[in-house]
């Protein structure tokens, strides 16, 4: 049986719940398992909420890493990951512990109930492109066909925009400019 091609996983975190940074952390603790490779990651973002506004800011951040996996089992496996690291799916877009969405598997489409690569709203998401900018500007949407850069000016000015809250491997939030604590 011949082996699976790797190919990137791109994969957006986020946490508005507790310690959002030691959930980001777990989370990218236990991507290993699922990759063949190493998993790199961008800063972490700290975002103001969107769609449901009323709920305490968010910190974002993605990872890149590649994958034998198929796009359906990476879900459901990312899926698990969020359930024994406390998620509890309350309410849509609600507060959360730990929230993983599968962006991109290697330029993939896929049009499943439960699952659709690309993921159907990353262009619209600020709390998304920004770190997917600073970890991957390369990367070119298969359907758009546009940058994360691109995406982002596509959105225009920014009322609240994400603001760097430093590295997710380091014990603190970096000082770069522009950071904050």
């Amino acid at each position: 049986m011949p082996t699976p091609t790797p190919r990137t996983a791109l994969v957006a975190l986020g946490s508005n719940l507790g310690d959002r940074r030691a959930h980001l952390r777990r989370a990218l603790d236990a991507l290993p398992a699922l990759a063949c490779g190493p998993v790199s990651a961008s800063d972490a973002w700290e975002t103001a909420p969107m769609y449901l506004e009323e709920q305490p800011p968010f910190l974002n951040a993605v990872c890149r890493f590649a994958t034998t996996l198929p796009a359906s089992v990476l879900l459901d496996a990312l899926l698990g990951l969020e359930t024994r690291l406390g998620r509890r799916r309350l309410q849509r877009n609600g507060p959360r512990a730990i929230d993983l969405d599968l962006l991109d598997l290697g330029g993939e489409r896929v049009a499943l109930d439960g699952l659709t690569l690309p993921h159907p709203r990353l262009h619209e998401r600020p709390f998304v492109l920004v770190p997917l900018l600073e970890l991957c500007p390369e990367w070119t949407h298969p359907e758009l066909g546009a940058d994360p850069e691109a995406m982002l000016r596509a959105l225009g000015p920014l009322d609240d925009p994400p603001r760097r809250h430093g590295s997710l491997t380091s014990a603190t939030p970096s000082a770069l400019p522009g950071s904050s604590r």
